[in-house]
């Protein structure tokens, strides 16, 4: 029987890190059709987020575990609901569509399974969406996205029908209405862009320059993560490490928290790539992509060719504020025009069409096959402990049984060593190979 109309609808959300349990979240409060029931999900692995990271997000689950793949696929065995959100990078996606295609073979109705990308897609369009392909919405954050997810499905006679057009979940926000006092710029940390220390280096010496250089304004570095703390992609020189004995100026301060608030208080928001960046123009706030590095793919601000935000340091220096660009605005989603609140209309009703199908939903039909993708396939799957038909191989973590007390301790332990050697021990020996 179709879900109830009344009862609130159960929707589960896997995640892998901060920022896509953040998008995971909020895009499912935001398509489903009625009151929910959430359930969340952390896939194990060296960017699970931390209990502080989980509480900036501000979306709180009525039951939330870390899983391994194996026990995942598991609890959706065992476990009912009517709508997936699944908030992962796409090996982890096409993962699970195929151990969930398996899991469900013999189900009259199965959930609806979604997923998307939690920002701007400037690299590995093709890569990614194929292995996004067989869900049954693959969500695109603008329009320009959504033309372009079509154009790759169908340039290989993938079905596209599942692309669905909605806009960032976490935009919103009060719009900004002026100056505030102090004037307020803040500089909007990546984890992993720029990736050299010399790079990272010159950005926080030009923030500091720009904080000497006006002392009437406050400075703000706003980091993704404390110390120990993965986020999605990994940080190998933290800010605030580099800062460590350059004697900041006084109205430059280094902040966490929720990236919302941050925004409450600013005036200018600068950046090389981030999406912050999109959060910010959809609320009205002066928005500088940085091009002191150059305009490259390999920084991502080459997506905001054609935004009117691209500057320097220098250009901020001597006062000047971008404009955005309204026609480039209304392709990236960002949604300034007061659209955002229909955004995601059409999501939710095609999530309502498909929970009252008759007879069901038929079963996930990943792009990728053994027959497709006979040399790729198996290797995706099996970074998940998966067979290339969708089972656990033989010894796949917890795939047989709950873990155990001792178990527990060991996989904190092993995951805390393994988080070490990527932070810390790893940058070194590739920095030994530099020599």
């Amino acid at each position: 029987m179709p879900a109830s109309a009344t009862k609130p609808l159960r929707v589960a959300v896997l995640a892998d890190s901060d920022t896509r349990w953040k998008w995971g979240t909020l895009t499912a409060k935001r398509i489903a059709p009625r009151d929910i029931r959430l359930d969340g999900y952390l896939l194990r692995g060296r960017a699970t987020p931390t209990a502080r990271q989980l509480g900036e997000v501000g979306v709180r689950a009525d039951s939330l575990r870390e899983v391994t793949a194996a026990e995942f696929l598991r609890a959706m065995d065992e476990e009912a609901c009517d709508v997936l959100v699944l908030a992962l990078v796409g090996g982890g996606v096409q993962a699970m569509l195929h151990g969930l295609r398996r899991v469900w073979e013999d189900r009259p109705r199965r959930p609806v399974v979604v997923t998307g990308y939690v920002g701007v897609v400037y690299e590995k369009l093709t890569d990614g969406l194929l292995l996004r392909h067989g869900a049954d919405l693959v969500l695109a954050n603008s329009r320009q996205d959504a033309e372009r997810f079509r154009a790759v499905y169908e340039g290989v006679g993938a079905d596209a029908g599942a692309v669905t057009e909605v806009a960032l979940p976490f935009l919103g926000g009060a719009p900004h209405t002026g100056g505030h006092t102090p004037y307020t710029v803040v500089f909007a940390a990546q984890p992993s862009v720029p990736d050299t220390r010399a790079d990272r280096t010159y950005l926080l010496n030009r923030l500091v320059e720009h904080a000497r250089r006006h002392p009437e304004r406050e400075v703000l570095l706003k980091l993704r993560s404390r110390p120990g703390e993965h986020t999605t992609h990994i940080e190998e020189l933290p800010y605030q490490r580099l800062a460590r004995g350059l004697g900041l100026p006084a109205n430059l301060r280094l902040v966490h928290g929720h990236m919302g608030e941050v925004l409450d208080r600013t005036d200018l928001l600068v950046t090389v790539s981030s999406t912050a960046a999109l959060e910010a123009l959809h609320r009205g706030v002066p928005t500088a992509v940085l091009t002191d590095l150059g305009i490259r793919e390999a920084l991502g601000n080459h997506h905001f060719v054609g935004s009117g935000c691209l500057a320097s340091w220098d250009q901020l220096d001597a006062g000047h504020r971008p404009e955005p660009d309204e026609t480039w605005l209304a392709r990236q989603g960002v949604a300034a025009d007061g659209t955002f609140a229909t955004a995601f209309d059409t999501a939710r009703a095609r999530i309502a069409e498909l929970l009252d199908e008759p007879g069901g939903l038929p079963p996930l039909t990943p792009y990728y096959t053994p027959v497709t993708a006979p040399g790729y396939l198996p290797g995706v799957l099996a970074r998940h402990h998966l067979a290339p038909d969708g089972r656990p191989l033989p010894g796949a973590p917890a795939a047989d049984r709950e873990p155990g007390p001792v178990r527990r301790i060991v996989r904190r332990t092993a995951r805390g060593a393994y988080r070490h050697g990527v932070q810390r021990v790893a940058p070194v020996i590739r920095r030994m190979g530099e020599l």
